[in-house]
């Protein structure tokens, strides 16, 4: 019964769900690729699969890509279908896989449509990453007896009592998934308390632990930096979003002030913000080159707009310190850990969420530091930028902190593996 309201209302918000989607397409005609999918209509033939992993968007696709590469490295490797809720994060799987792993735009969540989708891919295992609990992909696969696992999921306090809300329905949803590989024990906790069974949860630790970074990273990032200028100061401002780049500008103003040569690399998170960034720069009266323009960056210049997609590594690897963005504003912060892997102190703002026990854990490992606004965290980059000796000791921390927690990914892969066995790839 609760499915069938949850469908229904679901329907009755389709109409402003797609005027979203076209209002966002206005401001990015990207949303409009291949829209027709997330209504269950595919203009190219959908192959079946072994596993269908959904990733929403650049930053689960990027958590997954080791999954994605052993699973593609296996011999024979696995038919794999990755789905995601925005162009980016397509962008960003393409990038990495080609045409390796199959891409659709995930379909709305109305039992119709999954039941279409699924007869046209066959997954024998289906599995979601962090946070997407969807009913009817989960009721549906249920019919089917494709088993459902929710990787990397973690649950924070503020969703868990969203959940709690409607109580029966979030225990019989998640009463679905086969397997929950939860990120930590409070998470785990969290979930058994919302109804999950205890024995299908298992803390594996967060992947975003298992870091690969490309054996020419450093290199690159050696070149970038004499581009940008070896002795000057760089900070990293990472996956920043609407409301934070007017304070983080005031912060670099004030930095100037110490360090004439102060460099900022802005990092929108969202591309189809890049254009109104670089206007707000221009009307704080501030010298900007921008990545795309491919030219050079003197000392004059006081702000880097890094308007191009997955090179935030290279970005960090480049710097001196690093600002995780979506923490100034209730986002909920992004992954500290690719800088904290590069040995880069990361600072980060007061709304961490979605990050909030790797948060915890890093502030108390010395390789993070938490401020309570913008206003505080201009005098810790003066401090961190003014000393290399404390810069080289957080980042050492944190380098330290991320290589004792790998191994969240052999342990997803071995839950996946008993979850089936040794999957045999779709003929």
């Amino acid at each position: 019964m609760a499915n069938r309201l949850y469908s229904f209302l679901l329907l009755l918000l389709l109409p402003l769900v797609l005027l979203r989607l076209f209002w966002r397409g206005y401001r990015n005609p990207a949303y409009l690729e291949r829209w027709p999918e997330r209504i269950g209509l595919w203009r190219r033939p959908l192959r079946p699969v072994d596993i269908w992993i959904h990733a929403v968007s650049v930053g689960e696709v990027q958590a997954m890509q080791p999954l994605i590469r052993e699973l593609l490295g296996r011999e024979p490797a696995m038919a794999l279908l990755v789905s995601t809720t925005t162009p980016t994060g397509a962008r960003r799987l393409h990038a990495l896989f080609g045409e390796r792993a199959q891409h659709v735009f995930t379909p709305y969540d109305l039992p119709w449509i999954m039941r279409r989708f699924l007869n046209r891919t066959r997954p024998r295992l289906v599995m979601v990453v962090e946070t997407e609990i969807w009913p009817n992909l989960l009721a549906v696969c249920a019919e089917r007896a494709i088993p459902v696992i929710l990787a990397n999921a973690r649950m924070s306090p503020r969703s868990a009592r969203g959940y709690a809300r409607v109580g029966p329905f979030t225990a019989q949803t998640l009463g679905r998934f086969a397997r929950i590989a939860a990120q930590s024990q409070p998470d785990a906790e969290r979930f058994i308390q919302l109804g999950a069974a205890a024995d299908r949860v298992q803390v594996t630790g967060s992947i975003k632990f298992d870091v690969r970074l490309p054996a020419s990273l450093r290199d690159r990032a050696e070149v970038l930096r004499r581009g940008w200028g070896v002795n000057r100061p760089v900070w990293v401002a990472a996956s920043t979003h609407e409301g934070e780049e007017e304070p983080l500008l005031a912060v670099q103003r004030r930095l100037r002030q110490s360090f004439a040569e102060a460099l900022l690399v802005l990092v929108p998170r969202h591309p189809e913000r890049f254009d109104r960034v670089a206007a707000l720069v221009h009307r704080e009266g501030m010298t900007m080159v921008r990545r795309s323009d491919g030219c050079g960056c003197d000392a004059a210049c006081s702000v880097y707009l890094a308007d191009s997609m997955g090179e935030l590594p290279l970005f960090l690897a480049a710097a001196d310190v690093a600002f995780i963005g979506g923490s100034l504003v209730p986002i909920g912060g992004h992954n500290l850990l690719e800088a904290a892997a590069l040995a880069v102190p990361v600072a980060i703002g007061p709304h961490c969420f979605n990050f909030a026990e790797i948060t915890r854990l890093l502030v108390a490992e010395e390789g993070a530091v938490q401020v309570k606004d913008a206003q505080a965290l201009a005098p810790l980059l003066e401090a961190w930028l003014g000393d290399a000796a404390e810069r080289a000791r957080i980042g050492e921390n944190g380098a330290a902190f991320v290589a004792r927690n790998c191994g969240a990914l052999q342990r997803l892969l071995a839950l996946l593996d008993s979850e089936l066995g040794h999957i045999k790839p779709t003929a």
